[in-house]
């Protein structure tokens, strides 16, 4: 088995990226990227509607979309193996604004629903063969922010429902998910290029989608690095 270097938290042009899907694949597989997942923005109703309000636009995938964006990931899945060797997993961010969480939801098969109770959404990724992780469940020095308030709130109630929780997010280590070993993975949180030079995760385990979902949920062969740019292989 090989050490594969991954990163399991970007964003792009579908949701509040500034690279397309097919930019983003180009940048991590050029740089020698074994496995990355996609994770647009889905926002809770509620919070979808504000922002419309505001802006007039969103910073979401749009619901009636999902199944566009799930075929443009496939598509792209299948162009980043033939030509990097790189494993594409199709996720998305369940965006809850309205009551302060946010969660990953990396190789779900079908839509979710961001507006269910944490419990109620981790049980459909579990039932669809995902895999859950806690975003950024502590204050962030780049953003001044916990946008996941209600995660780290109940953090001992929740700490056994998530497959892993992220011990670090771009520039930042949360020491709390550590000190308690929670099951951990670093990511970018990727929005922009600048991104890119941040924390990223090595798993050990062989280069398919079961076995790098296994090697998270069992957590026994991870190790984080901070990468600072450039090609890693």
């Amino acid at each position: 088995m090989e050490w594969l270097y991954c990163d399991f938290h970007i964003h792009t042009t579908w949701s509040d990226g500034s690279l397309s899907l097919k930019e983003v694949v180009e940048l991590y597989g050029q740089s020698g990227f074994d496995a990355i997942a996609i994770t647009d923005h889905l926002l809770d109703s509620r919070s979808l509607l504000k922002e419309k309000e505001k802006y007039g636009k969103h910073s979401s995938i749009e619901p009636d979309r999902y199944a566009d964006y799930r075929r443009e990931l496939r598509d792209a899945a299948h162009y980043a193996m033939e030509t990097y060797n790189m494993l594409l997993l199709p996720g998305i961010e369940l965006t809850n604004d309205t009551r302060k969480f946010h969660i990953l939801a990396i190789d779900n098969t079908d839509a979710l629903n961001p507006d269910l109770e944490v419990e109620d959404i981790l049980q459909d990724i579990r039932n669809q063969g995902g895999i859950s992780v806690a975003c950024h469940p502590a204050v962030r020095n780049h953003s001044g922010a916990a946008p996941s308030e209600y995660l780290w709130s109940n953090m001992d109630r929740f700490s056994t429902m998530f497959d892993s929780w992220e011990v670090a997010n771009r520039d930042d280590l949360f020491n709390s998910i550590g000190l308690k070993k929670f099951p951990y993975l670093a990511n970018s949180d990727f929005h922009e290029e600048r991104h890119f030079s941040s924390w990223k995760t090595l798993l050990r385990c062989t280069k398919n989608i079961e076995a790098v979902k296994e090697a998270i949920r069992k957590n026994d062969a991870v190790s984080i690095f901070l990468h600072r740019g450039g090609c890693i292989k």
